[in-house]
């Protein structure tokens, strides 16, 4: 018997559709394809062998220090152990400021002395970056919020408060900030009848700030006047480098000059003196050895025995205040 008319038109009821072709003449399976089980040897297995032969080791790029003098290459342990100063070679790296405390200070043991909150940006100066944003990569960089960190403890049973000058934060560079936190520095010896020990290490004014850094010049000057009012010793300790603005103020202001070995300490670099005179300079000129053989220093002191030394002339000059050392 023949099937009736509307039957024979609804073939999509028991007909499976053919596929549509492409190139070739095969067949588009593409529907199918993605409807089929996950291929756990491509996606798990082989992304996991490419990771293992593709992963790097996360190595700190600081495990290994080398000498500028030397090449010589030294573990970063055994660097700090030596009080960051190179074993052969006796060359002494830049030193952080915390480290500075914990050698300087009996038993390592010392207190923080918080500095004044000043202006971020007074100018709002911009060269190829903004200096907010200066700043905040220099504080991301060492931890600390400016380029002078104060402390106080005892060297050899010797009351002392610490400034020290963290190169790392913008080249040491002297600005409002680092000039409140000297200011506070020296006023809490004072208070505490301390003598006062500073650490310089800078390249000068901070130019971001313009004639406001220029200013803790003679601010940082009338401050050391403080201590000598109140007869407590201040010492400098040169390290390197020293130049500018800081080595035309304060660094050259204290009763004792210490310098570390090989400290470059002057106003203007070599580099810049020669272009002017035009001329050679001296082999070692603005070294620390040199300066001390021309009268411009008092002492030229290894790290190791830094300490100690300051130690001992803390205990001079405390004991024969009021008295004059050399007999009229």
């Amino acid at each position: 018997m023949r099937a009736s008319t509307k039957e024979r038109r609804r073939p999509e009821a028991w007909l499976r559709p053919v596929p549509r072709r492409e190139r070739h003449g095969r067949p588009a399976f593409r529907e199918q394809r993605s409807k089929l089980p996950v291929n756990w040897i491509n996606n798990v297995v082989r992304p996991k062998i490419r990771s293992l032969w593709s992963a790097k080791r996360d190595v700190p790029e600081n495990l290994w220090v080398k000498c500028p003098e030397t090449g010589e290459m030294v573990f970063h342990r055994d660097l700090e152990a030596n009080q960051w100063v190179i074993p052969n070679s006796g060359y002494h790296m830049r030193m952080p400021p915390k480290e500075r405390f914990v050698q300087l200070f009996d038993g390592g043991d010392y207190e923080a002395i918080s500095t004044p909150a000043v202006t971020q940006d007074p100018l709002k100066f911009r060269d190829e970056k903004r200096y907010v944003d200066r700043l905040r990569d220099s504080r991301a960089k060492t931890g600390n919020d400016d380029a002078v960190l104060v402390g106080a403890g005892r060297v050899e049973g010797n009351a002392v408060v610490a400034a020290v000058q963290d190169f790392d934060f913008m080249g040491g560079s002297l600005g409002t900030a680092a000039g409140e936190a000297i200011i506070r520095g020296i006023e809490e010896a004072v208070a505490r009848s301390a003598a006062f020990v500073m650490f310089t290490a800078s390249g000068g004014a901070r130019m971001q700030e313009g004639i406001l850094s220029l200013m803790q010049m003679p601010r940082t000057t009338v401050a050391v006047e403080m201590l000598r009012e109140a007869g407590l010793p201040y010492i400098v300790v040169l390290t390197n480098p020293t130049l500018g603005g800081v080595t035309a103020s304060y660094a050259m202001l204290g009763d004792v000059h210490i310098a570390e070995p090989g400290a470059l300490i002057g106003f203007a670099g070599p580099r810049v003196i020669e272009q002017t005179i035009r001329e050679k300079l001296p082999e070692g000129f603005q070294r620390s050895e040199y300066l001390h053989e021309h009268g411009m220093i008092d002492l030229v002191v290894h790290r190791h025995e830094l300490r100690a030394t300051i130690g001992r002339l803390v205990r001079l000059l405390t004991h024969a205040k009021g008295t004059a050392l050399i007999p009229a």
